[in-house]
This record gives C-alpha cells, structure tokens and sequence, in this order.
C-alpha cells in the first residue's frame, strides 16, 4: 500500500520532531545531573568548611564532649537540607552521625579520610554507611593549627535522582504539550503544502516538470514566460535562436527582460497591464516578429505573462504560399467562368450563321485582353506584381467592376523599403476592399483607379473608388484590428496588416473622401538603399552550387 505524499510528510516530521525531543531529553537529562552534582558539591563543601570553623565544636571536638556536640550538631542538622552530617575525630572515628546514634566509636566510612587529616577539604562520591553519596570532608583545626577532627556534610545519590526526576518530568510534561502542537502544525501544513501543489505526488511533479520541459522544446515559436516583475522564469530554445542568446536556459533565469530584448512598446509595464494581444507585429532586437502576449492568473492575482513570437519572414513566406495558390485557384476559376462565357457567345453566333459578329467578337476580346497584358507586364518588373494585377483585373470583371490603371503607373526597378509579399499583400488588400465597395453602392459601378508609381524617393500606391465610402463613425478607427465596414465575412484584418507593415516601413496613409462618393486611399512609403547580395543569395540567384 502506497502513502501519499501528505501521510508521508507527516510521518516524517512526527519522526523527526520525536527523536529530536529524544534526543534533547538525554542530553537535558545529562546535563542537568551534572549542573545537580556540581552545585550540590559546592552546598556540601560550603557546608562542611563553615562548620568546621565553629568555636564551640572545635573545643568540644577537642575534649571529646559528646554531649555537647550531639546537642550542638542536631540543631545544625535540623536547618541544613543535607542527607547526613557526621562528626570524627582525629582518628577518624564517629563523633556526631545525624542518622545513626549508635555509630558514635566506630570508624568512618568510604577510605578518603587520610587526605582530609593531613588538612585537606574533599569532596567525593562514595558508598557509606547509608548507601552512595556525594559528600564533601573538611578537616577542624584546633587553635595552633593541627587537625582534631572531621566535619563530614554528604547528599545522597538517591535525594539527587529523586531531584533530577522530578525536574526531568515536568520538562518531559512540556515537551509533549509542544510535540503535540508540533504535529498539529505538521498535519495543517501537510495540507497546506499538498494544495500549494495541486494534490499531485512527487513523482507527478517530476514527471510533469520533464513534460513540460519536453513540450517547451518542441514548440518552434519561441516561448518566454516571465514573473510580475517582469523576470524570466521559463525560455525555450527557439526563442534564444530567435532572440540570438547563447547563454544557458539557468543563466538566463530570472534576469530581467530588458536585459535580453531591447525595450520596445510592446513590454511596457502600463500596456501589459490593461490586456492581452495576439499577433501583434514587432521588433525584437532588430528582428520583426509576431508577437502574442496573454496574462498568467492565479486566485485573481497577477503571477505574470506568457510571450510567444515567431519570425514574420517565416509567416510571410507561407501567407506568399498561400496567397499565390489562392490566386492561381482564383484566376483559373475565373477564367474558366469568362472561358464558359465566350464560348457561349460564340456557339450562339455561329448557330445563328453570324460568322462575321463571331470573328469581330473574338478579336474585340483578344484586343482588350492583350492591352492589359500588354499595359502591366510593361510597367512593372516584378512577375509576382503582375500576376497580382492581371487576377485582380479579371476578379474585378467578373464581379461588374473595371480597373483603370492611371497612364503614370510605373514600377521597372525592385523596391527594397517592403518585403515582396508584403507588398502583395498590401496592394492586394486595398484592390480588394475598393472592389467590394463599389460593388455595393448603387446604380452603375464606376471604374476603380490604380495609381502604383516608383520614384527615387518614394513608392506612391494610391486607390480610389466610388463605393458606399467610410462611415464617420469608425473613420477613425478602420486600421484598428477588427474594425470592418463590411457586413458579413471574416474581415478587419485587411486594413490592419497595411496598416502594420507601412508602420514598419516608416511610411504614411492618407484617408480622403473620393468626391461625389467613394474613397482615396495614398499611401507613401520611403524608399531604402539595397543591402549587397550574400555569397549565399548570389549562389541561388545564379543558380550554380
């Protein structure tokens, strides 16, 4: 049968507190006897030097007065708490015995009076005439100096015991009412300790912490968890990869935040306190991430935050991915849909024998088609830039509503102020929102005008339509996360992201009115001087190994 930890801790501390009190017991025990023996010798030999020093037995002593000692030592007797007093002479027989009458004439007892005639005071333990005793001896000197007798002044070892006994159970008495404390406190901290720890065993806990260490490890974001004041307490791997840390997950344990990333607006103290955030872009010592920030609570109490972040170029390459696949999927759709269209148009012109109309239409189609192409894959360089503009020029056909690209449109040289997906992303979005905003306001849908120029200063993207425009309402707030105009779908993250990476790029949006309806949206984003290609970027784009 297994105990829990709680039984567990509570033995072991009823044990330990036991034997503790065992312990304590012997040696109080101990060193209470000796304290005991130590002062009852000095009583004893006080004792036994004051009353060799009485004149009136010294003279009795001397003549051997009986009588006069007997009468005198038995009222010294009755006031001293000694076990005995005896009386002897200077050859060491009985004189006086405060117990024994009948001893008086007969030899002192215990083999240590040779010392105390030759003028000494001793004070041994010796078994006399009423069993083991300590006893202090000291000689009575008549008046010119020479031993005449012995005052004998003695307590027994058994008074001593009986002394000690007495003492040790009352200490013993204490002790108990203590140790029973002790166990209640033990019991209630048990408790107090197994809730701490959520009821789980030892074992658990160390499992759990393996696991948890394990599933820190295998996550490839990286995970940074840090206390109220703002301390690390837990770091995965990735995040010091990310971070470019080299020191050791226990070197960095409890230094402060600032200290591995560089202060930035996301870590102030008032901001951490009024919410979490998801997916919020930033910069961690000079790399741009994604960053989420959530509040760790325990019994209502602030414990600190978990921060999780991932590099964006690692977000932006599959948000490329996808968005490519979804353009691919949307330009064959719709051209599959403008395909089905003109073959309808084509089978009805030539089962009514309009062979001419049939010729005109196709080369009316070709002609339009080709000017497109022709228009953008002219003014602008970047492939992926084209196919963006083709598929959104046909979404737009397909939906009712033209692009017209301004004549100043011009792009023939790569601009290094945002990344490629980044300005997909943003161009995309802004197409799209002007082309759902005219699709909804009423009457006829008036063309949405595309302005993209490159100059040596700056790239200027401007987007107008004449849709339903902004309402006065959430003007203020369109670039705020989840703040939308439209009314069903998942939106409020387009005007969001621009709104993110044109920050990041230290660019600027204008918002304007599109007059008689509609709206302007500029943006102008500064351009940067290109960064010189690595060995590795020149081996890929040379295509040699």
């Amino acid at each position: 049968m297994k105990l829990s930890f709680q039984v567990k801790l509570f033995v072991s501390l009823a044990v330990f507190f036991m034997g503790l009190f065992v312990l304590l017991g012997v040696y109080y025990y101990v060193d209470m006897s000796r304290q005991l023996y130590q002062e009852m010798s000095v009583r004893a030999r006080i004792q036994a030097q004051e009353i060799a020093l009485i004149p009136s037995l010294k003279t009795a002593v001397a003549h051997h007065d009986i009588t006069q000692i007997n009468q005198f030592m038995t009222q010294v007797a009755k006031r001293s708490d000694a076990s005995f007093i005896v009386i002897g002479d200077e050859h060491a027989l009985h004189l006086f015995h405060s117990v024994f009458n009948d001893r008086v004439g007969k030899k002192l007892v215990g083999g240590d009076n040779q010392s105390v005639l030759k003028g000494k005071t001793i004070t041994t333990i010796r078994k006399g005439g009423l069993g083991i005793s300590l006893r202090s001896k000291s000689p009575i000197f008549d008046n010119q100096g020479k031993v005449i007798g012995i005052v004998s002044v003695g307590y027994l070892k058994s008074y001593l015991d009986n002394i000690t006994s007495r003492k040790v159970v009352n200490i013993a008495l204490s002790a108990a009412f203590i140790l029973m404390s002790l166990f209640v406190f033990s019991w209630f901290f048990t408790r107090s300790i197994k809730k701490q720890i959520f009821s789980l065993e030892p074992r658990e806990i160390g499992l759990l912490v393996r696991q948890q260490k394990a599933l820190m490890e295998s996550i490839y974001e990286g995970v940074i968890a840090i206390d109220a004041q703002s301390r690390v307490a837990v770091i995965n791997q990735a995040a010091k990869h990310l971070l470019g840390l080299n020191q050791s997950s226990r070197e960095v344990r409890g230094k402060p935040l600032s200290e591995l990333i560089e202060p930035v607006h996301f870590f102030r103290p008032d901001i951490m306190l009024q919410q979490d955030t998801h997916d919020e872009i930033c910069c961690f010592n000079h790399l741009t991430v994604i960053a989420s920030r959530v509040r760790i609570m325990l019994e209502g109490k602030l414990q600190g935050w978990v921060i999780t972040f991932r590099d964006r170029n690692d977000i932006d390459a599959m948000a490329a991915q996808l968005s490519q696949v979804k353009r691919y999927l949307d330009n064959l759709r719709i051209m599959r849909h403008e395909q089905l269209n003109h073959m309808a148009t084509l089978a009805g012109l030539l089962h009514m024998g309009r062979y001419q109309e049939a010729t005109a239409y196709i080369q009316s189609q070709s002609e339009h088609d080709q000017e497109c192409l022709d228009f953008i894959s002219d003014r602008f360089q970047s492939p992926t830039l084209c196919g963006l503009l083709l598929g959104k020029t046909a979404r737009a056909r397909e939906k009712g509503v033209s692009l017209r690209f301004d004549p100043a449109c011009e792009m023939r040289e790569p601009f290094h102020g945002l990344t490629e997906s980044g300005l997909l992303s943003v161009i995309g979005n802004l197409l799209d929102n002007a082309i759902e905003a005219t699709q909804r306001a009423s009457g006829a849908h008036l063309p949405v005008e595309v302005l993209i120029r490159l100059s040596s200063r700056e790239l200027i993207i401007e987007v107008a339509d004449h849709g339903v425009g902004l309402d006065p309402a959430i003007r203020e707030h369109i670039f705020e996360r989840g703040v939308t105009t439209k009314q069903h779908g998942d939106h409020g993250l387009g005007l969001y992201l621009i709104a993110s990476y044109i920050t990041q790029a230290g660019g600027s949006i204008e918002v304007a009115d599109n007059i008689p309806s509609g709206t302007v949206f500029s943006l102008f984003i500064p351009c940067v001087p290109a960064l010189a290609p690595t060995e590795e970027e020149t081996v890929y784009a040379t295509g040699t190994h």
